[in-house]
């Protein structure tokens, strides 16, 4: 009878265990493919810019790709974390909203800040810098927020990765620092895709 129950009390716990897995599965995938968005968003959009800047593609059309791509990322973005918080209740769910907030807010007040300058006699070419490198800030700091929340390294790792990148490019000056954007974009998020997608745990 004692290992009929053992056999129970196993079986049990293999079925949580597979469980839980499946869940975290659930939960990783979404994130690779928020990593793998912007990554592409990053890259494209930037490198649209760095031509432009360089004569080779028309700059007007090179604003259009890039907005196209950061506002289709940040309704992806939406649209992908509004399905990984499905189900979550309580103190979680109320993190995950006041975060994916948080990067709207933000971004509209990092644009303003930018347009408000501009207004008081910001040349274009300042603007040129600031606006990429205050994303850049912006977004690495929103990620440590993240790391902090969740307890999430790979979090951490990139929005350090991300806090150095906005802080150096300025350095570069307006045209080599769009191709640090792309570069170091498509790295940093693309990294972020695959580690997460080497973690995702086999189902069994």
């Amino acid at each position: 009878m004692n290992e009929n129950l053992s056999g129970d009390a196993r079986e049990m716990l293999d079925l949580i265990d597979g469980q839980q897995r499946r869940v975290d599965r659930g939960l990783r995938i979404p994130v690779v493919w928020l990593y793998t968005v912007w990554a592409v968003a990053w890259l494209v959009g930037f490198l649209a810019l760095y031509f432009a800047q360089l004569g080779l593609f028309d700059p007007v059309a090179a604003g259009i790709v890039f907005a196209v791509l950061i506002v289709g990322s940040i309704v992806a973005s939406a649209v992908i974390g509004s399905r990984i918080g499905r189900g979550v209740r309580g103190d979680s769910q109320f993190a995950g909203t006041v975060y994916g907030v948080s990067w709207s807010v933000c971004s509209v007040a990092f644009a303003l800040l930018g347009i408000g300058l501009i207004a008081e006699g910001m040349p274009g070419d300042l603007a040129g810098i600031y606006f990429p490198s205050a994303y850049a800030l912006m977004c690495g700091t929103l990620y440590l927020a993240g790391a902090a929340v969740w307890h999430d390294r790979l979090q951490l790792v990139l929005g350090l990765a991300l806090l150095v990148v906005g802080a150096v490019a300025p350095f570069l000056g307006l045209g080599p620092n769009l191709l640090l954007m792309a570069v170091a974009g498509g790295v940093v998020f693309g990294a972020g895709a695959l580690v997460t997608l080497r973690t995702l745990s086999p189902q069994r």
